[in-house]
Order: C-alpha cells, then sequence, then structure tokens
C-alpha cells in the first residue's frame, strides 16, 4: 500500500464518521454545565466548612477570652445588674477555587465566603 492510498484511507474513515460534529456540540456544553454544578457544589461545601470553623473560633475565643484584631465584641445590655453579658462575633474569609474561568466575572460577584461565628463570652472576674 502506498501512501496516497492510505490517504485516500483515512479521508474515506473520515467521511464516514458523520456524528463527531454533533457529538462535540452537544458535549462542549455539557461539560461546561458539569464543571459549573461542581462549582456550586464546592461553594455549597466550603462554606459550611469555613461557617463550622468561625463558630468554633468564636466558641474558643469567648472561653479563653483571647481576642483577635478582627474580632468584634458587642456589650449587651441585661436588666440584672449582676449579669453583663458580651457577645463576640468573629469573622472569616475564605476565596474559592474557580473551576470555570470568568464565571464570577460574567455573573459580576466575587469568589469569597465570608460567615461569621458568634459566641457569649464568659464572665472572667
Amino acid at each position: 500500500m502506498n501512501a496516497r492510498a492510505i490517504h485516500q484511507n483515512f479521508l474515506s474513515k473520515l467521511r464516514q464518521d458523520r456524528g463527531n460534529v454533533e457529538s462535540s456540540l452537544v458535549l462542549i456544553p455539557l461539560i461546561f454545565l458539569f464543571l459549573i454544578a461542581v462549582e456550586l457544589v464546592v461553594a455549597t461545601n466550603l462554606r459550611n466548612s469555613d461557617f463550622s470553623l468561625a463558630q468554633s473560633d468564636a466558641s474558643r475565643r469567648a472561653i479563653s477570652g483571647v481576642l483577635t484584631s478582627s474580632d468584634q465584641v458587642i456589650e449587651l445590655n441585661s436588666p440584672d445588674s449582676f449579669t453583663h453579658m458580651k457577645l463576640l462575633i468573629t469573622r472569616r474569609r475564605h476565596s474559592l477555587p474557580q473551576l470555570v474561568p470568568g464565571l464570577v466575572a460574567l455573573l459580576g460577584g466575587n469568589a469569597v465566603v465570608d460567615v461569621n461565628g458568634a459566641a457569649v463570652m464568659e464572665n472572667l472576674n
């Protein structure tokens, strides 16, 4: 078999395969849709885990009394003169991975998870 016959054989096989263009036209949007769904699942799971960590940090800091500069302490008025209550708010900010480049910019948002944790501070007196 010479090179011309191999080339003709290859071209005839290529012309017989009619489903490639149609399947690629369907496959590309499906992959894009799959990546968007995976990105939403990852964002939701990261938000839930960051919320759990922020709440854990708030509880630990409220008990120990060791605060950071990003923590916020709110004084609560109490009708009881012997009870002085404080509420500790902690913040946690985490950036999200982008599986579909440009999706966040297209939607006009930020790829950031920002969660708060809250706990009542113990009296250390």
